[in-house]
């Protein structure tokens, strides 16, 4: 491979004047991220290569500041898309060896460094390359985080979708499976909510309810306890006869004393809302 390279050049213009050998070079070294560099332009809008030459000569640099920050903008967009980690690995392994062979190749031609200069050149390179590597891996993972928690919360509040109906009453429609986990988020939700709006009236519509546990019932009744307790009142509508039937085998005495029930979602809506 034959290289630019004049007595003036220090390391940095060295690549630079390079740059287009060193791409090449880079690419033979990433075996299976060659193949899926437009693909990820076209997903991430990353520019493999562009990033590459960036990164490179901060390292040269020993620009950490702008290293670090480079790091965590790259660390959010790989998890933005979810692409693959082993990708961003294998990429930036691929740029410290050959950013290596052309160190190599300029302290040939210019016999600038000699063997304490390469060493304390070899430390300072491997450290920043491992510092945004680490700094990398750390923001994906925290954006990661931070993803899951909000899609847990979208998941949360579109399973218990409270809906407000005047500035007291608010519909509560329950459809699906409601197992032990739903109802934990059921009872965090709807107490809450109860402080938070002020809820004189909740409507809970179990029309699209086919199915419920004993145990779950039994869940929904303390719900219902825990609801009068704070001053509000329950209205129960749409029950279907699967449900009822688990119902009444259970002791649900004081269940009717502290909410009442109606047929249908309409009925509580004319008798609460039109009235």
């Amino acid at each position: 491979m034959e290289l630019t390279y004049q007595a003036s050049f220090d390391l940095k213009y060295f690549i630079e004047e390079n740059k287009d050998k060193f791409k090449n070079s880079l690419l033979l070294e990433a075996v299976n991220v060659k193949d899926r560099i437009d693909e990820i332009l076209r997903i991430g809008n990353i520019n493999l290569v562009s990033n590459a030459q960036k990164l490179v000569i901060d390292i040269i640099d020993g620009n950490e500041d702008a290293l670090k920050a480079f790091a965590k903008q790259e660390g959010i967009v790989w998890a933005t898309h979810s692409i693959e980690l082993s990708f961003k690995l294998e990429w930036v392994q691929a740029i410290r060896r050959t950013l290596w062979r052309f160190i190599q190749s300029f302290n040939n031609l210019s016999n600038k460094y000699d063997l304490d200069d390469f060493f304390h050149l070899e430390l300072q390179i491997n450290n920043r390359v491992d510092q945004f590597l680490n700094t990398f891996f750390i923001s994906y993972s925290n954006y990661k985080d931070a993803l899951i928690v909000a899609q847990r919360q979208l998941v949360e509040n579109l399973s218990v979708p409270i809906i407000p109906i005047t500035s007291s009453v608010c519909i509560l429609p329950l459809i699906g499976t409601v197992d032990s986990f739903r109802t934990a988020i059921l009872e965090e939700k709807v107490l809450t909510e109860i402080g938070r709006l002020r809820i004189q009236t909740l409507i809970i519509d179990l029309s699209g309810i086919g199915n419920m546990e004993p145990d779950v019932i039994d869940h929904l009744m303390k719900i219902i306890d825990g609801t009068s307790m704070m001053g509000c009142h329950s209205i129960i509508t749409g029950l279907r006869a699967e449900v009822v039937k688990k119902m009444i085998h259970l002791d649900i005495s004081s269940f009717f004393k502290k909410t009442k029930t109606l047929g249908t979602l309409q009925q509580a809506l004319k008798q609460y809302i039109i009235q």
